[in-house]
């Protein structure tokens, strides 16, 4: 007995005596360095790999898809020798936009980093959650695969462009001060190949194109700002094009950016006053009563770009997992009624203010 109550004295003591983690902060001038930046950032809050794209069926049906992978260290006590101890989390979500089933198919996961069930790997891009994988390769390709009750995806992703560096050498600026950033790269122009599949219908061969970002943070978002809106768009041409605005809670711009990457692959950079979203329609998702401006017109310095959904109801309920609702869908992008290319458009914050 005495010796149970000295075993709780100690973990009680041991409790008292938690530290909380240290975080690493975003700074200007840290260069990315490959293949270690594909990999895990440990020492940061917040980290993701986003992938999003348009791929066709073989009767040229148009599809879209999103797989991401968050890592987010927690406040939990780092010297913590427990090999329970939830020092970081790993989460998935993956979404099938299919006009045919009229809303978004999709499903998350979440769990503690260990014991050989879920990791996020540091020096290249490993990332694990049950069942859910995706990896890059030697060849320098990824193999994604997604197996859930609503979903299967099982595709491969082959670059064919060189590594898109945003903001300043992979600084990227989020507000005002320069706490408020992230390191993030792109890899736009992906080669997609595979199987999609989905309850209820047999998996499909499909091939398309993908845009892949990856960023780590923080503290990227400053206490005023309320969610982003953003696009990643592969252009007929070869060209890539990413821009992003922050919002306040009155819907105002906090901050925005804009890259464009052409066909020759020269990159030009637009600053928060040359970069603007406007809405030109709206929908409202029945579920939370949120209302998204599903398309619009966005600017970049002289050149503007028309946002055109592949179905309007694209909203994604993650509060199993991160504890947001937001609309992630594929996109037309044209200018004067003519096709320029396919990306995606993700909007958070509309149903309540984004946490990371």
């Amino acid at each position: 007995m005495r010796a149970a109550l000295f075993g709780l004295l100690m973990l009680f003591c041991l409790c008292c005596r938690a530290e909380a983690p240290v975080f690493a902060p975003v700074t200007p001038g840290s260069a990315l360095s490959f293949p270690r930046d594909y990999g895990a950032h440990p020492e940061f809050r917040t980290e993701w790999w986003y992938v999003t794209g348009w791929v066709e069926t073989p009767d040229k049906k148009p599809l879209g898809f999103q797989v991401t992978f968050f890592r987010s260290r927690t406040e939990h006590d780092p010297k913590n020798p427990s090999a329970f101890a939830p020092r970081q989390l790993v989460i998935g979500h993956a979404a099938l936009s299919d006009p045919e089933v009229g809303r978004l198919v999709h499903d998350q996961r979440s769990a503690r980093e260990g014991f050989g069930l879920a990791w996020a790997r540091t020096g290249n891009t490993d990332l694990k959650l049950d069942d859910w994988r995706m990896v890059r390769e030697s060849s320098g390709s990824y193999r994604v695969t997604i197996r859930s009750n609503e979903l299967t995806l099982e595709l491969r992703l082959q670059p064919t462009q060189p590594v898109l560096v945003q903001g300043e050498g992979g600084y990227s600026r989020k507000g005002a001060s320069p706490q408020h950033a992230s390191h993030y790269y792109s890899e736009p122009q992906l080669t997609v190949s595979g199987n999609v599949g989905r309850t209820g219908s047999a998996a499909v061969a499909v091939t398309g194109s993908a845009w892949l970002d990856h960023e780590w943070s923080s503290e990227a978002l400053q206490p005023e700002a309320t969610g982003w809106d953003w696009i990643g768009v592969n252009l007929d041409n070869g060209g890539a094009l990413m821009a992003f605005q922050i919002r306040n809670k009155q819907g105002g711009k906090l901050w925005a950016h804009a890259s464009l990457r052409d066909a020759a692959g020269k990159v030009t950079r637009y600053a928060p006053d040359q970069v603007s979203f406007t809405p030109t329609a709206r929908w409202t998702s029945p579920r939370t009563d949120a209302e998204y401006p599903v398309a619009q017109d966005v600017a970049t310095g002289p050149l503007r770009w028309q946002l055109t959904p592949l179905q309007q109801d694209q909203e994604l309920d993650s509060r199993r997992s991160t504890g947001a609702v937001y609309w992630e869908g594929a996109v037309t992008v044209s200018r004067d009624g003519k096709r320029l290319g396919r990306g995606y458009l993700e909007m958070t914050g509309y149903v309540r203010p984004m946490k990371l």
